[in-house]
């Protein structure tokens, strides 16, 4: 995932491994079933956008091949180095405030990246213009504002801190320039952009066990910065913590709308 100076969920902190192994758990299937549904297949060349995690561009590097290539940037590549070795390459790169790092890709894929990127008009105006005639390009982007609660069902003191503290998160994120209700607006930022056959969906997970470990993953990570503003005490967020372990709340995490289309 994309990160400026004042992104909020650095990868370098260690609660980042736990975040992108939920990410994969929770959104992975949806990301392959819009990525197989676009064709991709031996000898493409592919762009994966602010990466952070290796799930998916592995798995785009099974689909292309040796003939093909996946290239893999992020500000912070810290955590793909490893996963470096043809077809795929990694590159530093932030897409809110650089060139292209390359043109003529078949497909260019980001998740869970523009919502934090400071410029993100720049940074799909890029997007679009690195793939060939023909290419796709699929965003995915959560929505935090469309349905802002951790626990949905908000039925008793336990759900009640959740989504008390689900808002103090939230909180920090808009302070840093995230766009809460970005992903709501992915179908007519495509279509304006000029990609053709451009269509959604949206996925909101619920009650699952990827969903408490994000949970668990994120309030640790942003802790010290709750604590710091405000938004809530060290105490609550040892009770909300201890809520969570025993699995007694059913969690939920942002929708992720995914939306998709081809360059004329």
């Amino acid at each position: 995932m994309t990160r400026t100076d004042g992104y909020l969920l650095d990868n370098r902190q260690s609660e980042a491994a736990e975040r992108f192994n939920a990410f994969a758990d929770l959104f992975d299937p949806t990301t392959f079933r819009h990525l197989a549904a676009l064709g991709i297949g031996p000898g493409w060349r592919c762009w994966e956008v602010g990466a952070g995690g290796t799930s998916v561009m592995s798995w785009l590097a099974k689909k292309v091949g040796p003939t093909g290539k996946v290239l893999a940037t992020d500000i912070d590549t810290s955590r793909l180095a490893a996963a470096a070795r043809p077809p795929v390459e990694v590159r530093v790169h932030d897409v809110g405030a650089q060139e292209p790092p390359a043109e003529g890709f078949d497909l260019v894929h980001a998740r869970l990246v523009l919502v934090h990127v400071p410029d993100r008009e720049r940074a799909l105006a890029s997007m679009v213009r690195a793939l060939r005639p023909g290419g796709r390009l699929l965003v995915e982007d959560a929505d935090p504002a469309l349905q802002p609660l951790v626990c949905p069902d908000e039925s008793g003191p336990e759900q009640q801190l959740a989504n008390r503290l689900r808002h103090g998160f939230r909180t920090l994120l808009a302070q840093r320039g995230a766009d809460l209700s970005y992903g709501r607006r992915l179908p007519r930022l495509l279509r304006e952009a000029g990609l053709r056959r451009v269509e959604a969906d949206a996925y909101f997970p619920l009650a699952s066990p990827a969903c408490v470990a994000l949970e668990s993953a994120t309030i640790r990570q942003v802790r010290a910065r709750l604590v710091t503003a405000g938004l809530a005490t060290d105490e609550e967020i040892d009770r909300h913590l201890s809520n969570i372990a025993s699995g007694s709340m059913d969690l939920a995490t942002a929708p992720m709308i995914s939306a998709w289309g081809r360059k004329g």
